[in-house]
């Protein structure tokens, strides 16, 4: 099997491209690489890949790629490479979140092999420092071990340099406004939150109005740096195709990014429906 190769220029062509057109741009997480061929046939423009998906697909919740049992940047390399890439076959461009905080590898070896086995894109959730709560005890312990944003932004800032499609993410604003400050990725997703919903989401009783209010602050903000920047929404409130269009038509970003929205949850509803029609069957006398 030959796997599809495409570049930065490439990607940002098509991207720009479908924002010219007023096309929405959507990102889409995959833990398989059946759900990664199915987007791809619905028309997603990329397939994310991250320890987080790969658990999900497992029956776990994303936040379990935080503990430290896990070595996320093998497992996100690992099943891009031999899950993800085979399944696909180009029109999607696939993106792989990474650990910059890896205390056992240089990133920018990690870069080149993503390069070298057809990986284009390159994202820095695989898990960010972003996920922990500034205020928590948590937070302050793992930046004193030295797990900070300032690795994540520089290694978006190198993996664009080495010619990959660099996608920044941040939860609040202050960590979105140093990674496009510094980093300056192609596109960036404003994360709002755990998606809520099914059976491992987590509601923190946030509106989808509230969500788009939060994530149009910041779009706003980041423009004032970078107008330039791709943009999209994800998280919290925003949980089905409804409340992606609501996300359209009341913020000025160029699309979204589903994780759970189009895998953990029409998976538990298909796969739970269809096998409660079965096992509700009877012999009949």
């Amino acid at each position: 099997m030959i796997v599809p190769r495409t570049t930065r220029a490439d990607i940002l062509a098509k991207l720009r491209a479908k924002i010219d057109a007023r096309q929405p741009l959507m990102i889409a997480s995959a833990g398989s690489g059946l759900v990664a061929k199915l987007l791809e046939q619905a028309g997603v423009d990329c397939v994310n890949t991250f320890s987080g998906a790969r658990l999900r697909a497992n029956g776990m919740g994303t936040m379990s790629m935080m503990w430290p049992i896990l070595d996320s940047n093998k497992q996100t390399l690992d099943y891009t490479e031999q899950d993800i890439l085979p399944a696909m076959s180009g029109d999607a461009f696939v993106c792989a979140c990474l650990n910059a905080n890896d205390p056992l590898r240089d990133m920018r070896n990690v870069l080149r092999r993503c390069l070298e086995n057809g990986i284009p894109s390159v994202s820095n959730i695989g898990p960010s420092i972003s996920y922990v709560d500034k205020d928590s005890n948590f937070f302050k312990v793992l930046t004193s071990c030295g797990i900070t944003l300032h690795h994540e932004i520089e290694m978006l800032a190198l993996a664009k340099r080495m010619g990959l499609f660099t996608v920044g993410l941040a939860f609040d604003m202050d960590d979105s406004l140093a990674m496009i400050e510094h980093a300056r990725p192609d596109l960036f997703c404003f994360h709002a939150g755990t998606t809520k919903g099914g059976l491992r989401g987590y509601d923190s009783g946030e509106t989808i109005e509230q969500t788009a209010a939060r994530t149009e602050e910041a779009y706003g903000r980041i423009r004032e740096i970078a107008p330039d920047t791709i943009l999209v929404a994800h998280g919290a409130a925003l949980e089905n195709p409804v409340d992606a269009q609501f996300m359209l038509d009341n913020t000025s970003g160029h699309g979204f990014w589903t994780g759970s929205s189009t895998e953990r949850l029409p998976i538990e509803r298909a796969v739970l429906s269809t096998a409660q029609e079965f096992t509700a069957l009877e012999f009949h006398d």
